[in-house]
């Protein structure tokens, strides 16, 4: 009886706030705090904006402490059931770590070297990690830097599955790096967009990266190398603008428009 559940789990997102049980109780007094002041009556009350929160910085170590407990929970049901050593397994994100509600990744270094957060084109806020397993099939312990996307999800596990998916699709099976096995297809580039704080995009293929900022604004374009500058920070737009104007190119013909989605004010 083959089964897909799909967990979304939103911690530690916010709002930061936990049950008041012995998870809290381990972080509270651990972390320096400044408090959250946020919106604790009103209208807007529950309304998008967040409560104030007295221990952010422990409730948010709380939040993660759950996530190791509910998957936990997920696992040890599945190892009930008999299927623990017949189920594949993904744990991963999408996007980066955010600042909202109190939220402090610079404290616990949340994205490590990687420069941005939630809502940014950089690194930080959109390269995630996974993690998979899958007893007996996937090496446990093993790290592997090959990069996909969400949108390759579906056919890998439709490869799994043996069926066939919806076509045509941006996506690739990568269920060949899953299994350690040859045969992984590569796609040329990778494209993201975000409409917020005047719209954003972004190319990626092989080591460069060419970030489109502040479209609707005031637009500007960064070049990055991302094997010699993973975190980010030398813009090499002006050493190499042929290579700037070529994924210039491939960033003007991935976006497909759409009236619900404006990303340019025309």
């Amino acid at each position: 009886n083959p089964f897909f559940l799909y967990a979304p789990i939103v911690l530690p997102h916010a709002e930061l706030i936990v049950p008041e049980d012995s998870i809290i109780q381990q972080f509270r007094g651990k972390f320096p705090e400044t408090p959250y002041r946020g919106i604790d009556d009103g209208p807007s009350f529950r309304k998008g904006g967040y409560a104030s929160q007295e221990h952010p910085r422990a409730t948010h170590a709380a939040m993660v402490k759950r996530i190791d407990v509910y998957v936990g929970q997920i696992i040890e049901r599945l190892k009930a059931e008999g299927i623990y050593e017949n189920t594949l397994i993904v744990f991963t994100s999408d996007n980066g770590p955010h600042r909202e509600g109190g939220g402090d990744p610079d404290f616990f270094n949340s994205n490590g070297i990687y420069r941005g957060y939630k809502r940014d084109l950089y690194e930080g806020g959109i390269r995630v990690p996974t993690v998979v397993s899958w007893k007996g099939h996937v090496a446990a312990g093993e790290e592997n830097s090959f990069a996909f996307a969400f949108w390759d999800y579906m056919p890998t596990f439709a490869e799994l599955l043996g069926v066939e998916y919806p076509k045509p699709t941006d996506g690739v099976s990568v269920l060949p790096t899953f299994l350690n096995r040859d045969g992984q297809k590569s796609r040329d580039f990778f494209y993201f967009e975000f409409l917020e704080m005047d719209g954003k995009q972004a190319v990626i293929q092989s080591d460069w990266k060419l970030i489109h900022q502040s479209i609707r604004k005031n637009p500007t374009f960064e070049l990055y190398n991302l094997a010699s500058d993973p975190s980010e920070n030398h813009n090499i737009i002006s050493l190499y603008p042929e290579k700037a104007e070529e994924l210039r190119k491939i960033m003007q013909c991935a976006r497909t428009d759409d009236r619900a989605w404006k990303l340019y004010n025309d």
